[in-house]
């Protein structure tokens, strides 16, 4: 089995809230990461303003924000170049 890096773990996350789901338990479900993982990695996320929380009554829900979207598409633009490259060189 492969580990993530913690970059990937960061893009992960973007991704599924990106995707629709805000919740931070199903975030925590949808990338396989335990709890405490999960808290230790919304803190840079949120200071680095790539993603937003607001409170509703009892619960927490987080967003995607303008820089968080730029950099996911950032990531995804760069791993489908390296798949072209890697093809190419596999011919």
């Amino acid at each position: 089995m492969v580990r993530r890096s913690r970059l990937e773990v960061y893009f992960a996350i973007l991704k599924v809230i990106e995707e629709g789901t805000n919740k931070p338990t199903r975030i925590m479900y949808k990338t396989n990461l335990s709890w405490a993982t999960l808290q230790g990695i919304f803190t840079p996320l949120l200071d680095g303003g790539f993603i937003k929380k607001e409170k509703q009554r009892n619960s927490k829900k987080y967003y995607v924000t303008e820089k968080g979207r730029n950099a996911l598409d950032y990531y995804i633009k760069s791993l489908d170049g390296l798949v072209k490259v890697e093809q190419a060189f596999s011919r």
